[in-house]
């Protein structure tokens, strides 16, 4: 039997839990896993294109446990009623295949991407920094504010999007936990002493949220919106006046931010920090960049937590999801026991 925990369920489960405890013990998850780094399997994304949007498969191994991603990013789609982001994940026990574990994907990866901003500004943003900018106020937005409370202690968020509804959408869920919020003109207004800049946009092109004229000394940027091929959100000269950090350069050269640079455009995989193989933050005026597109490793990290944390609860169910016939050579022998069509 498989375990499976369904929207209802997850939705529970988060709402009890708290989304922003969860993102706290779910960077604890990346962590160990970012360590352990060169002991899984890594690939880019397996994507398939389409003029509506992309969807994505995202596996890895770590040669015990198999987990994969299937996601799709349709950034039209709240226009016509629908996410822009939906997924689903499973785990596979390595030694005979079976899937162990499945859950929805939609939440959980909204958890997960914001615990790991939240995982990479613990050593990239100055200490202290309490004043985050946040270019993009939509699906994404409320959790990487979560996020940054709880790995920095970010108090205070300068808000801009062009819809005006996102706006008045983030500042009713967000201010009652406790945030200054305010909203800003334009996005020069937003970055007006900010430590931290997050872009977490969803239109799939090449666009300009930020010019290099607006980043001072000592800021941090998370750059998450860009995630495919054609979909940047940096003025490329804004790479080019601080450190890039990445989570693994065969997938973030062909959809991060450094799509636009050269093949040889120094950046640094984040892991490499977090093991202490290579410098991170190493001055407090320096400007340090997260091009993050999302990683198989942080939804294998995000699947064990879950599996994990509803244990011996009541927020999973099993299901039959793998036929299993006394005899494993005869598959065929389960439908034969059936009365033949028109009998």
């Amino acid at each position: 039997m498989t375990r499976f925990v369904d929207v209802h369920n997850m939705v529970r489960w988060v709402a009890g839990r708290g989304p922003e405890t969860i993102i706290s013990e779910m960077i604890g998850y990346l962590e160990d896993d970012f360590r352990r780094w060169e002991s899984f399997d890594k690939s880019p994304r397996v994507a398939s294109h389409t003029p509506f949007g992309v969807i994505e498969l995202m596996p890895t191994s770590d040669h015990e446990t198999y987990g994969f991603k299937y996601v799709n990013g349709h950034p039209s789609n709240p226009a016509r009623g629908f996410q822009t982001v939906t997924a689903f994940g499973v785990l596979a026990d390595v030694h005979n295949g079976y899937p162990t574990f499945l859950t929805e994907m939609t939440v959980l990866t909204a958890l997960r991407t914001a615990a790991t901003s939240g995982m990479v500004a613990k050593k990239l943003a100055n200490p202290g920094s309490t004043v985050m900018a946040m270019m993009g106020t939509g699906s994404q937005s409320e959790f990487q504010a979560l996020a940054f409370r709880a790995a920095l202690g970010i108090t205070t968020l300068r808000v801009w999007d062009t819809d005006p509804a996102a706006m008045e959408k983030f500042v009713r869920n967000i201010s009652p936990l406790g945030f200054e919020v305010i909203i800003a003109s334009s996005a020069a207004d937003a970055v007006q002493g900010a430590h931290v800049i997050t872009t977490c946009t969803a239109d799939k092109a090449n666009a300009t949220i930020l010019t290099a004229d607006l980043i001072t000394p000592g800021v941090h940027i998370n750059a998450i919106g860009g995630d495919c091929p054609g979909k940047t959100e940096l003025d490329a000269a804004i790479l080019e006046l601080g450190d890039v950090f990445v989570e693994y350069i065969p997938q973030t050269r062909i959809e991060g931010e450094i799509q636009q640079m050269a093949s040889d455009f120094p950046v640094t995989e984040f892991w490499q920090v977090l093991g202490d193989r290579a410098p991170g933050r190493t001055t407090s005026e320096q400007i340090t960049i997260f091009d993050s597109v999302g990683f198989a490793i942080e939804d294998f990290s995000a699947l064990r937590y879950v599996r994990d944390a509803v244990d011996g609860s009541n927020f999973f169910e099993e299901i039959d999801l793998v036929a299993n016939p006394e005899n494993p050579k005869d598959l065929f022998g389960l439908v034969s026991v059936l009365s033949p069509i028109g009998s």
